[in-house]
């Protein structure tokens, strides 16, 4: 049990996890399992196997079980009858359609985020700007860059303090970071990707609504961009 928490807990911004010590099995469950499948630590179309990972998480089966439930619903598992669970595939033609909502939704959630964030967003907001912004940033790995990006939007997202449209963004911010991942080794300058979340951070913390869409909408549409040009 203890392993799952710490897993749990190193995947997901504090800011935006009041109290996630005293999450149950299956939240715990699922947020580990679910980030294994968004930074392809189980490959797309690999097998889901619920005894294995109630022994990797020190969790029984009943938790795992739970947990799949909602990650078929997220499309990051498939169940077939008689077969399996399996890792979905990551199709570049999701790509399209993916874009297409963040597009809308991204700058919407920046400008609410930007007038709804409480003292608590500000602070957690302006300690991963801090991080983005350290000595060490371009000295990460890929996948220390994909957490971070996976953090950075989901603290945003809880900021607007719109528990539909954070359910909703992140749902596809996890499914456009499996495509990044499919990628990575082909993209020039993932840092300098991240390191365009500091004056989006900035614009929330100011309070600066028009800002903050108009900067989320240019991430957006610059991650679109990377993935067409690495194919």
């Amino acid at each position: 049990m203890q392993q799952v928490a710490a897993d749990s807990r190193s995947r997901e911004p504090g800011s935006a996890e009041p109290g996630s010590e005293e999450l149950s099995l299956a939240e715990r469950a699922y947020r580990a399992i679910r980030d294994r499948l968004v930074m392809l630590e189980i490959r797309p179309g690999a097998p889901v196997n619920e005894e294995q990972l109630g022994q990797s998480l020190g969790v029984g089966r009943t938790p795992v079980r739970e947990a799949l439930k909602r990650l078929q619903y997220e499309r990051l598992i498939t169940a077939y009858p008689r077969r399996g669970t399996f890792a979905t595939d990551v199709n570049i033609t999701d790509l399209a359609h993916i874009s297409e909502v963040r597009r809308e939704l991204e700058p919407l959630a920046a400008a609410q985020a930007a007038r709804r964030a409480t003292a608590t967003d500000r602070a957690n907001l302006t300690a991963l700007r801090r991080e983005l912004a350290g000595p060490d940033s371009r000295g990460r790995d890929a996948a220390a860059l994909m957490r971070l990006d996976l953090q950075v939007h989901r603290a945003i997202y809880a900021a607007t303090h719109n528990p539909y449209l954070e359910d909703t963004l992140v749902r596809h911010d996890n499914l456009a970071t499996r495509i990044w991942c499919l990628f990575v080794d082909r993209l020039s300058d993932m840092a300098g990707h991240i390191e365009e979340h500091g004056p989006l951070i900035e614009a929330i913390v100011t309070g600066d609504s028009a800002r903050a869409a108009q900067l989320a909408r240019s991430h957006v549409e610059g991650f679109e961009q990377a993935i067409r040009d690495a194919i």
